[in-house]
Formats: structure tokens, sequence, C-alpha cells
């Protein structure tokens, strides 16, 4: 999408969700989409709690969807950490929204031209490389569908107008004038200032983002292409011993390339340093390095990715399924020594000793449940059947 003119290609025949806070560009895009896809269209806003107006916000958004006879959804966010405000409130909104999303639904968000220069330059005050750099992309997987941005090539300047041409109203965030949020703070003083010297600095500032953006996908390739070539890959975990014959500059690229496609929050150089201080840490050590919710753990040269927020996975085990429904059925977890008798032994053996043999991390061990019928074990979860005495 170039301009309000004509209809974005990439929103053909797709089932689209707006992200509308009630602000001139999410209202703007909002009559757009309307205008073009009347059929295909329902609209999303999430309220913060976070201003004393927020409950007109809401009722904005609600009547002029009801207007337009738009399918509308409020979501309710509360913030558990009032610190970095912006920030957290971004991780909890986009959270709640790919949570609504549906299946093949294209989230529409109503970023602009202006708003990717904002970005790029908080992105290059706080250091980073060229993930960061690449500031943000027109269109990328989330969720159970897609977020994609069709205003990114248009500027502020043709959102007012159109805005004013189509007689539109919409709501103003007083958060917005608050400097003492850095992109306020930068698009309020500092960009003005930087524009008086560098003409068509957003249009600038854009080049920028697509040279780091092109960079972005050759670093990218190689990392796809190391990792294939090395055997890296076993499942989620990555081969230490593959890992080693790299360089450290390369090794760095693989993990960063294997966080973003995990969905992890990037690491700091700081802890970037200590993974590769993991990669040679002793044989019998079971080191840990962890940043934010996320840790990486060594364990048997394999190098473990967790979320410490993910639940556990939900599926079925088929010993819980054949059991469940018997009297004196219950389920327990494994007691410190506890020794088992697998099936074919004519002793029992160490559970610990067994879930060794099985490869199971340690820190996944205490997890495992074991499946009890009065009182005698009868299966554990990922080890199998025990020996009917």
């Amino acid at each position: 999408m170039e301009d309000f003119k004509n209809k974005d290609n990439a929103l053909k025949d797709k089932k689209i969700v707006l992200g509308l806070s009630g602000g001139i560009d999410s209202v703007v895009l909002l009559h757009y989409l309307h205008t073009h896809y009347p059929n295909n269209l329902r609209a999303v806003h999430c309220n913060h709690h976070l201003s004393k107006h927020c409950n007109e916000w809401e009722i904005f958004c609600k009547d002029l969807c009801t207007a337009l006879n738009i399918p509308y959804t409020n979501i309710d966010i509360q913030l558990l950490k009032m610190s970095n405000i912006e920030g957290n409130s971004r991780k909890s909104r986009y959270h709640s929204l790919s949570s609504n999303l549906e299946k093949d639904e294209i989230l529409c968000t109503a970023h602009h031209q202006n708003d990717q220069a904002e970005t790029l330059l908080l992105q290059l005050f706080r250091g980073c490389g060229v993930a960061g750099l690449a500031a943000m992309p027109k269109s990328k997987p989330f969720g159970k569908g897609t977020h994609y941005r069709p205003m990114l090539n248009i500027g502020k300047s043709a959102i007012l107008k159109y805005a004013k041409n189509n007689h539109l109203s919409w709501v103003e965030d007083d958060s917005n004038m608050d400097k003492n949020f850095r992109r306020n703070f930068l698009r309020l003083d500092i960009i003005p200032k930087l524009e008086t010297v560098y003409k068509n600095l957003t249009l600038t500032l854009l080049r920028s983002a697509k040279h780091q953006s092109e960079a972005l996908h050759l670093i990218q390739d190689l990392a796809k292409i190391d990792i294939k070539k090395n055997q890296i890959i076993n499942g989620n975990q990555l081969d230490v011993k593959c890992l080693m014959q790299l360089e450290p500059y390369r090794i760095k690229n693989i993990m960063r390339y294997h966080l973003s496609v995990l969905n992890f929050l990037a690491p700091s150089d700081k802890i970037m340093q200590q993974m590769l201080g993991l990669l040679s840490a002793k044989e019998d050590a079971n080191p840990l390095v962890n940043w934010g919710n996320f840790e990486m753990r060594r364990y048997k040269n394999k190098l473990y990715f967790i979320d410490t927020q993910m639940t556990k996975n939900k599926e079925n085990c088929p010993y819980h399924d054949e059991f469940k429904n018997t009297a004196h059925f219950s389920i327990r977890y494994r007691n410190e020594a506890q020794r088992i008798k697998l099936p074919g032994k004519t002793h029992s053996q160490s559970l610990k000793k067994v879930l060794q043999e099985a490869g199971i991390p340690p820190w996944e061990r205490n997890t495992l449940k074991m499946y009890y019928i009065e009182n005698e074990l009868r299966a554990m979860e990922r080890i199998g059947y025990m020996q009917d005495d």
C-alpha cells in the first residue's frame, strides 16, 4: 500500500483484524479498510487502564464500529509491572492481540513512516545491532496468523490529509505529549531539530532501515547455511561440539537466529558473552544463563532454550489416557532415591539412573507424572510401563 487511493493487494481475500486505539492513525486505517474490505473486517481495542480517559476511548471505539457495522472486541489489560510502562504496555498489548487472533487472520496496525523513523533512532540509541536497526517489518508471522503494517510507506502528513478530507473524528491520547516517554521526546524535541539540518530526514532514516533489513536477511541466511552444513540443530537443541567448530561471531549469529525463531527476547551483549562462556563449561556441569523469562541450559553437549512462562505441553499422555478412569488412580511425582522396576528387568533400578539413561534433562525430571493404581506404580511419563509383579 503506497497511498489511500487503491486497494492493498496484500489484503485481498484476507480476514482482517484491526488494532484500534481510537487515535487518528488507527481511525484512518479503519476508514480505509472499511471502504475497501467492508465484509472482511473486525476491530479490537486494548484498554490498558492507564489514563483517566481510557473508558471514554473504549466507548468511542465501540460506538465508531457500531456505526459502521464492524464487529468489535474490547480487551482489558492490567499491567503487573509499573516500571517501563511504555515497554510493558506494548508487550502486554501484543500478547493480548496475538491470543485474540484466529487461524489465518491478519492483524493490521496503523504504524506509518514517521513511526518507523522514530523506531530506528530509538534502537540506535539503545545500541542495537542489525535486527534492531531493521526496525519494524512490514509483515511477519504472528500468533495463528500474520501481523501486517499496511501504512508503513505512508507519511503522517498524508494521514492528516485523509482524515480531514473524510471528516473523521478521533481521540487524542494525552500521554503522547509526555516527554518522559523516549519516543515522545524524540518526536517532539529531537527530530524537529534534526529536520532543520537534515532535509527529508524521515525518508533518509527509512532508507537506512531498509538497508539494515536486507543485511538482516543476509546474516539469517548465513545462520541457516552454518546450521545445515555443520548439523548444529537437533530438535530445538544446539549441538555444542558442532558449534565450537565455528568462529565466535558465527556462533553468536546462530544463537541470535535460533532465539528469533523461538520468539525469545534477544539477549544483551553481556548475556551473549555468558552464553559463549557456557559452551566451554565442564562436561559434568549443568550450567545456566537466564535473561528475562528465558533460560539457556547445557546438558550432555546440548544447549536447551526454555521459556519459563510457557505452560507445559498439554498433549495427552497415552498412559494417562489408559489409566485415568481406573478406580484408585492417582498421579504423583518422583521421590528422592526412588527406585523403579522396568519390564524385563529382574531387579529394581535407581529412578535417577533411568532418567539419566533416557536423556531427560535434570530440570525436567521432577515434572514427570507417575501413574499409580492402588498405590502401585504402573507407568511413568516419557519412560513407559513398569514391571507388573
